[in-house]
């Protein structure tokens, strides 16, 4: 199909909405999802550009788990060479897919170190426990889970289910999802193993394995809403398609998402030292993204 729809004359937006078969509060899910679909752009955009504004100083970022979750990991980032007109975080503002609610990159993979773990989730309708993922820089090195009491059985799953039979698969996206009114419909309501990807993404940070989110469209430059290009659109893996194009991709994405409970902290570290928090004991702290926080105040408040 590239070969005669060019990627820079097409585009696309994908939406998503429950059917009844979710089960008996269908109309409340549905109406819940309207609103979830049709979030302020310009309050997500702004929001959102905040985060970037501090994720484009890093050198690295720190994601570190809490309430049993092992999560330990240093994603690397790409350095800008002009920070005034680029950035290495889109701003995704529902100008592709349906809803607005996260910002991601292309991690360097060279430095990406670290356990990535949650203690469930669903990929691809399958049930995962305690998923644990160890990268070296930037490829799957080892990895484990609990859903069987042989050991074998658990990486056959993981081999069959999330790296698809590849002996590795590099970190093609670390991004944070901003959609806290989507985590909270998906605890009260409890249908965190049927919300589609569109949102479940979206509900607290995730970390794709296999290809870019750029993938066959990396030299097609995009820009953010505030006119910075996206320079973060390759990896040292995806770089190859320009001498042999079988060796840059692997043809599958998966998006493992921490949920904000199980969330020390996700830290900036930049090339001097210093650090910035963006998101501290599952909330969010940087100054004019309060609004994030309150549909995790009142899932907290109910609950209780």
């Amino acid at each position: 199909m590239n070969s005669y729809i060019h990627s820079e004359d097409r585009s696309f937006t994908i939406i998503a909405y429950p059917c009844a078969a979710i089960g008996p509060d269908y109309k409340e899910i549905f109406t819940e999802t309207v609103k979830i679909n049709t979030l302020d752009y310009a309050l997500y955009r702004d929001m959102q550009q905040k985060i970037i504004d501090v994720l484009d100083t890093a050198d690295r970022v720190h994601i570190v788990g809490t309430n049993g979750n092992r999560t330990d990991l240093y994603v690397k980032i790409h350095e800008l060479k002009e920070p005034s007109k680029e950035t290495a975080f889109e701003n995704c503002v529902a100008d592709v897919n349906i809803p607005v609610g996260e910002v991601f990159t292309s991690p360097v993979l060279e430095g990406t170190n670290g356990k990535l773990h949650v203690s469930q989730v669903y990929l691809n309708e399958l049930n995962f426990l305690n998923l644990e993922i160890d990268f070296k820089d930037g490829m799957i090195d080892k990895y484990t889970c609990t859903n069987f009491e042989d050991e074998e059985e658990n990486r056959k799953y993981i081999s069959d289910n999330v790296l698809f039979h590849h002996d590795t698969l590099p970190m093609g996206e670390f991004a944070i999802g901003t959609i806290t009114t989507a985590y909270r419909m998906a605890r009260e309501d409890d249908i965190a193993a049927k919300m589609p990807i569109l949102i479940a993404e979206k509900t607290g940070p995730h970390f794709a394995v296999g290809d870019t989110c750029y993938t066959y469209d990396e030299d097609n430059m995009t820009y953010n809403p505030d006119g910075k290009a996206i320079i973060a659109r390759d990896n040292s893996v995806s770089i190859r398609r320009k001498d042999d194009i079988s060796k840059a991709y692997f043809n599958c994405h998966t998006d493992i998402t921490i949920p904000y409970d199980e969330l020390g902290a996700i830290t900036v570290i930049r090339h001097d030292g210093s650090t910035c928090d963006i998101i501290r004991d599952g909330r969010f702290v940087l100054e004019g993204v309060e609004e994030l926080n309150k549909p995790l105040d009142t899932l907290d408040a109910e609950s209780k």
